[in-house]
């Protein structure tokens, strides 16, 4: 239904805000989805669900910007980044404000949200000192040196749950290198990048380097097929990751799509249980629990039971809301019935619930709100101990020892985070070395790597080509390597 007091998102093309086409000849008719805020589940505007007829004006925008944006120099290109970094200063604000009301995140994290896109952007700004390439006399007269090229118009589809970070993942690296882009927010939060991209324009980016196409799988599609589209990033889950994957290894097409993830975190007994129960709760229960890198599984070496009383204790004393320390609701009423049914199903087979985020549900009917939820269980075959939830849940399981903990998380099909909590350098040494996974932290919550290093898991949560996504991995993945072997004549 639509509502014609309510805002309408437009795509951005060209340098500005473009009505989306009909879907058909036939058709005067714009298809349009209502965006609810998770807070209330009002809706608060309404996304287009644009055709491939649009993904194909945004991919000609690019294709036309593309020669002269690449052939700028790359400090000309960052120097545009700067100018943006301090309107993003200018306008936090604004930005933090806009991702509370569309994704559900308190204003704390909003703004955290914001400021680690900067941190992507300050990165970006960097490139001219940091992305120089090699030169060397390999032999007697001869000397070989390369460069780096921009691939041309690049996608990139990204996940509901960091409104302005993860588009700066990619959009950052990816323009600085001398590429232009099309982009695909998610339809659940469509809004916050709209005012992004009117800062780049702010900056001085030229028309056509950026554009936003809004929809679903038909624009994804659009823009997974286009042949002038020549790379493609895609964050989500692993079962559309693959599927993306493939898509673009049939069309010979440059891939790296982000998948889904399930992060264990161990405890010694060694490990200070101030540290690690604080660290454990804001991790598992911040953003409500919708980030990939979140600690969805801590399996404690022998029982501690100290540290599982604090676990519990601080978890309690979390409350719902948007000012800080609070927590806010899920995204939406799909991700409220999964993570609700999934606590069902660890009650009734055996695990006991410690902390029961449920009862938020009943006392907020308004809204999507489950609270943090925490879970001791005993039988290691339970599906929340091995399967991917978005949600603020933390499943307990105690093992023997260091070795069965190590088995219990390489034997996971997932490989993004990994952590572990001691005292002892020997004891994080031991597990640093054993885990399986592309990014892991000694006594730290959720360990998202900082640039310059890059922000990519392993196994079946990354698909497609072997970078990582952000830092020099996506430096890597955003351009081609040309190299030249030269002989001059004595």
């Amino acid at each position: 239904m639509f509502t014609q007091d309510l805002p309408r998102i437009r795509n951005w093309i060209n340098g500005q805000f473009v009505e989306p086409a009909a879907h058909s000849p036939s058709s005067e008719t714009i298809q349009y989805l209502p965006v609810t805020s998770p807070y209330n589940a009002k809706t608060i505007g309404h996304v287009p669900l644009s055709s491939a007829a649009d993904v194909a004006e945004a991919v000609a925008a690019a294709r036309e910007a593309f020669p002269a944006w690449s052939g700028c120099t790359i400090k000309d290109r960052a120097g545009i980044l700067i100018r943006f970094h301090a309107l993003m200063t200018k306008h936090a604000d604004i930005l933090s404000d806009m991702v509370v009301l569309e994704h559900g995140k308190n204003k704390a994290e909003a703004l955290a949200s914001v400021s680690r896109g900067q941190d992507l952007v300050e990165y970006a700004m960097s490139l001219p000192h940091v992305s120089q390439t090699k030169i060397l006399e390999v032999s007697r007269g001869i000397t070989c040196y390369d460069s780096r090229v921009p691939l041309g118009v690049v996608a990139s589809i990204v996940p509901f749950n960091f409104p302005v970070m993860v588009p700066l993942w990619t959009l950052s690296v990816a323009i600085v290198m001398g590429n232009t882009m099309v982009l695909k927010p998610s339809e659940k939060v469509p809004f916050t990048m709209t005012k992004v991209v009117e800062l780049l324009k702010e900056a001085g980016l030229p028309d056509g380097v950026i554009n936003l196409v809004n929809g679903t799988a038909e624009a994804a599609n659009a823009l997974i097929d286009h042949p002038d589209v020549k790379a493609v990033t895609f964050a989500g889950t692993s079962q559309i990751a693959e599927i993306i994957a493939q898509r673009c290894h049939r069309l010979n097409k440059r891939v790296l799509a982000l998948g889904g993830a399930k992060n264990y975190t161990v405890s010694a007994p060694d490990c200070d249980i101030e540290m690690t129960s604080t660290d454990l709760v804001e991790s598992y229960s911040g953003c409500s629990g919708e980030s990939c890198m979140a600690p969805t599984v801590l399996l404690t070496i022998g029982h501690q039971q100290d540290l599982i009383d604090k676990i519990v204790s601080k978890s309690e004393a979390i409350r719902p809301g948007s000012l800080d320390g609070q927590m806010g609701p899920v995204i939406d009423q799909v991700a409220l019935d999964s993570i609700t049914r999934r606590i069902d199903e660890a009650e009734v087979s055996g695990a006991r619930i410690l902390v029961d985020g449920r009862r938020w549900t009943k006392d907020r009917p308004e809204g999507y709100w489950v609270g943090p939820t925490v879970i001791l269980h005993t039988n290691k075959q339970d599906a929340l101990l091995h399967e991917e939830l978005f949600g603020p849940v933390l499943s307990i399981l105690e093992v023997e020892t260091a070795e069965e903990a190590i088995a219990f998380e390489n034997a996971n099909p997932y490989g993004n985070g990994a952590g572990i909590y001691t005292s002892s350098g020997a004891t994080a040494d031991f597990f640093i070395k054993r885990f399986n996974a592309g990014m892991c932290g000694i006594n730290v919550g959720s360990p998202v790597p900082r640039e310059p290093f890059s922000f990519g898991g392993w196994n079946k949560s990354r698909f497609g080509n072997h970078c990582d996504i952000t830092g020099d991995g996506g430096v890597e993945f955003f351009s081609m390597r040309k190299k030249v072997t030269t002989k001059w004549v004595p």
